[in-house]
C-alpha cells in the first residue's frame, strides 16, 4: 500500500510541475501577444533568414549543375536547370516559412 502511495504523491508532483510549466509558457505567449511593437532587429532577421532560405537552395543546385555539365556534357545546361530548381525550391520554402511565422503571430 506505501508503494501506491508514493506513486500517487509522484504522479501528483509531476501534474504540478506540467501545471506549473504550462502556466509560464502561457504567460509568456499573453505577454508577447499584447506586444506587438517588434525592434527593426526583428524584421533584419527575418529578411536574412528570408534570404538564405532562397540563397542555399540556389547555391547548391548550380554547384550541382557545374559537376554534372563538367562530368556528363550535353545539349542540356544542367547548370541553368538546376539553377532555376533551387530558385523555386527556395521560393517556396522562404513563402511558406514566412506563412507559417504569420499564422503564429494571429
Amino acid at each position: 500500500m506505501a508503494r501506491t502511495d508514493n506513486a500517487a504523491q509522484r504522479g501528483r508532483a509531476d501534474q504540478a510541475q506540467f501545471a506549473d510549466k504550462v502556466g509560464t509558457k502561457e504567460k509568456r505567449k499573453i505577454k508577447g501577444r499584447r506586444q506587438r511593437r517588434r525592434s527593426p532587429l526583428f524584421y533584419a532577421g527575418m529578411f536574412g533568414i528570408v534570404g538564405w532560405s532562397v540563397a542555399v537552395p540556389t547555391v547548391l543546385g548550380i554547384l550541382l549543375g557545374w559537376m554534372i555539365d563538367r562530368r556528363w556534357p550535353g545539349a542540356v545546361s544542367w547548370t541553368l536547370t538546376l539553377m532555376l530548381v533551387g530558385v523555386t525550391l527556395g521560393c517556396l520554402n522562404a513563402w511558406l516559412w514566412v506563412r507559417r511565422e504569420s499564422r503564429r503571430d494571429d
